[in-house]
């Protein structure tokens, strides 16, 4: 029998050393697997539970981003923006080619490649954070976010971006949402779709959202005027707009748009000729300021603005800033309203006013200068600091500098671009003696030179003496006191044409014009008048004016009205109680028709709701507005017709669909694709006849009269040949100044008292204060 072969020592180490390297892989393994599908449930756990608060991302197919609510003049020109956020919303075909280049060379030069994350991207990333820390940098590393990340964060995380007091983990849990969402994102949406939304929500600064908005305010072109320049700046901003101020830091901003010149010169948008031309262009930027191209309609403007707000809300107005949509809204911002606004007549209405509130306060005399510097440092500086108000152009602040007997020197407060920047400094003007000669002191003594005026260091207001020609001769001014309105309307629509409601709305915003009640005095005899003649009066009838003493009941006192002058004319016709505004008369005719009926048609003209049917009301005791009266006269203008005020022609939505127009009538053969022999399309007349077309025609050529003949003919000689019908206003005391007058096709009323009513004077009459200021309008309305 053979003995067992023994291996050798060797080869037993060996196969125990192989034994144990094969039992420690297969534990390596079993453990891997097992760290894996534990890592892995982990992992899943951790996007479970994050999932499951995340915001619908299905939001964004209905979102509409709020943009701006413009409201223009009746030729187009803008007047007035509001929003939010002043964002113009452009669909992505409308977006060139090169402005896109420009955003995704500085933001995502792989947008069209991923799935909504860059893995690229995040390896660069990530090895960018390994150097910072490696070299302990504390530069900002190099970010990984995708335009998808950036639209699901400014979309749908915006709580989580907003949150006060985040912790790490807060960001990184909205990370982790910000890269599941951009994900689901991209499976339910075209890379064109997220493209749009990105480029129209971002913030550009200088309160411009997305990037029509932005190329406007910085450069104020259409996005198809851009240069390579101008697209690579604006793609600059996004990442931070304050970093890249085009003024504050301009040599940073220019770096930084070269950078993205270059990136897309790398990426092959553009050549490097093209590139080359674009970096050494400097940094042109033209900011533009929000706010009307009218002259001086902020008046109009704020009032077609409170009746949006009435009719639609403030979040129709200005639209809702919540980035989900919100579908149960009429609408949400982005209105086009076209008003009724007559620019050219605006800023002749505007200086008709205030030349005549100017005129009858420098009556008043010189109340002094606005304040007192000290010019022996530089009074440029000191004269910047005195609060001035914004809105008189041609008006300028000033301080004087020198004093002679015959003149002054006054140095003007410097003047600013659109950009902030001073363009005029240490301008100098002079005013002569003679255009000071108003400013007598109180108790009316007249100045006898400059210096009984002004002092050295005053601060004064100076306007040149044309507005049209400033290199003329300047005048002193001072802010009028008293205040006053002025209105023109279409007899014909109801369409406000002009509306001036005061001096200045930087000063106050109350609307002397559509706001203010106040009595109209005899301004609203026209209407009693009517009621007679609508009633069986002939212009011919007679009428007694004569004192008259009437009770007012037990334990009040006897009321007896008087004329304007104390003189009494005994028997007189209609015509000329209305033409001379004899107060006895309409009493009398009131008393005979009954005030219940003159309050009735005070109501059908609109001038009151519901009339105290006391004798007084006749005498236009009853408080209204120059708005209501103005329309009223319309009425008389037009044959009788009835008609409704209205600053607003018509308003369309974000997608210019009309959702309002004024005039509401139905044209049934208007839409006709061509013509094939059928008659023209009629317009019906709805409008309601509220009186007689006969009275209306009396009553207007007796108004004729008041101006050919009567408290009016001042006017009459002044406006000779214009066919002019109206009537003047005088309240007691004469704390209250009117004068409504028209012509065939033009309404226009003008009312003049303080805001806290007292009197103005003796003699200050519609006739004397309100209707020059109307025959100024009108001369140049008319020519």
């Amino acid at each position: 029998m053979r003995a067992p072969i023994v291996p050798p020592p060797v080869e037993k180490k060996r196969k125990k050393r192989r034994s144990w390297i094969l039992s420690f892989l297969g534990w390596s393994f079993a453990f891997g697997v097992v760290a894996f599908v534990v890592g892995s449930a982990g992992v899943g756990f951790v996007l479970w539970k994050v999932s499951q608060d995340l915001p619908k991302y299905d939001s964004l197919a209905k979102y509409e981003p709020p943009v701006m609510t413009r409201i223009h003049a009746n030729n187009g020109l803008l007047m007035a923006e509001y929003a939010h956020e002043r964002r113009i919303f452009v669909p992505i075909n409308t977006i060139p080619k090169l402005a896109i280049a420009a955003f995704l060379s500085a933001e995502d030069k792989r947008f069209y490649e991923h799935g909504g994350i860059d893995i690229y991207g995040l390896g660069r990333a990530v090895m960018s954070v390994a150097k910072k820390i490696i070299s302990g940098s504390r530069k900002r590393p190099q970010g990984a976010s995708t335009i998808t990340q950036q639209v699901a964060k400014n979309f749908l995380l915006e709580d989580l971006v907003n949150k006060k007091n985040k912790t790490k983990l807060d960001e990184y849990t909205r990370k982790l949402k910000e890269a599941i969402l951009a994900i689901r994102i991209e499976r339910a949406f075209s890379k064109d779709k997220i493209l749009e939304l990105y480029l129209n929500e971002i913030f550009f600064g200088v309160g411009s959202y997305g990037i029509a908005a932005a190329a406007l305010n910085y450069f104020g072109k259409e996005l198809d005027e851009l240069g390579i320049e101008e697209v690579a700046y604006l793609a600059a901003l996004p990442k931070a707009p304050n970093n890249y101020h085009p003024f504050r830091h301009t040599k940073r901003a220019t770096n930084r748009r070269n950078w993205i010149i270059g990136r897309m010169q790398i990426n092959g948008y553009i050549s490097q000729k093209q590139a080359d031309e674009a970096v050494v262009k400097p940094l042109h930027v033209n900011l533009r300021r929000y706010g009307t191209q009218v002259f001086a309609a902020d008046y109009f403007a704020e009032e077609v603005r409170r009746s949006l707000v009435a009719k639609y809300g403030k979040d129709g107005l200005y639209g809702r800033v919540d980035r989900v949509a919100n579908t149960d809204l009429e609408v949400n911002g982005g209105l086009s309203v076209r008003t009724t606004l007559d620019a050219r007549l605006q800023k002749l209405a505007r200086r008709a006013l205030i030349n005549g509130l100017v005129g009858f306060d420098r009556g008043k005399g010189w109340r002094g200068p606005v304040a007192q510097i000290d010019i022996t440092g530089d009074w440029g500086v000191a004269l910047r600091k005195v609060k001035t108000l914004s809105d008189i152009q041609p008006w300028r602040i000033g301080v004087v500098l020198e004093t002679q007997s015959k003149k002054v020197v006054v140095g003007l407060a410097p003047q600013k671009d659109k950009t902030g920047k001073i363009v005029s400094d240490r301008e100098a003007v002079e005013i002569s003696f003679k255009e000071m000669k108003w400013a007598r002191k109180k108790g009316g003594r007249k100045p006898r030179k400059t210096t009984d005026v002004v002092k050295l260091g005053d601060v004064i207001y100076v306007s040149p003496k044309d507005p049209e020609k400033p290199q003329g001769v300047w005048s002193l001014m001072q802010i009028p006191e008293v205040g006053g309105g002025i209105l023109a309307m279409d007899p014909h629509t109801g369409r406000v044409l002009a509306v001036v409601g005061g001096f200045s709305f930087a000063a106050s915003q109350f609307d002397r014009a559509m706001q203010a009640k106040r009595q109209p005095g005899s301004a609203f005899k026209p209407i009693v008048y009517a009621t007679a003649l609508d009633n069986g009066y002939k212009p011919t009838s007679i009428v007694l004016d004569a004192p008259i003493s009437i009770s007012q009941g037990a334990g009040k006192d006897v009321w007896e009205p008087k004329n304007y002058g104390g003189k009494y004319w005994g028997p007189t016709t209609l015509r000329t109680g209305i033409e001379r505004s004899r107060n006895l008369m309409t009493v009398r005719l009131a008393q005979d028709m009954g005030m219940p009926l003159v309050a009735e048609y005070a109501r059908r003209f609109g001038v009151y709701d519901d009339l105290m049917p006391v004798l007084s009301m006749a005498l236009g005791a009853g408080e209204t507005t120059l708005l209501r009266l103005v329309t009223a006269y319309s009425m008389i203008a037009n044959g009788g017709r009835e008609v409704r005020a209205t600053l607003i022609d018509r308003i369309q939505d974000r997608h210019g669909k009309t959702i309002w127009r004024h005039d509401d009538r139905e044209c049934t053969g208007c839409k006709a694709e061509s013509w094939q022999g059928q008659p023209e399309p009629e317009l019906p007349d709805t409008r309601r006849q509220i009186i007689d077309p006969h009275t209306a025609y009396q009553i207007t050529s007796i108004m004729e009269g008041v101006v050919k003949r009567g408290t009016a003919r001042r006017l009459g000689r002044q406006l000779k040949g214009i066919p002019l019908a109206g009537k003047t206003g005088t309240t007691n005391d004469e704390k209250d100044a009117w004068f409504i007058g028209f012509t065939a096709d033009l309404v226009v009323g003008v009312f003049v008292g303080y805001d806290i009513p007292k009197s103005m004077g003796k003699g200050s009459t519609g006739g004397h204060l309100a209707a020059p200021i109307f025959k100024n309008f009108m001369k140049k309305a008319l020519a």
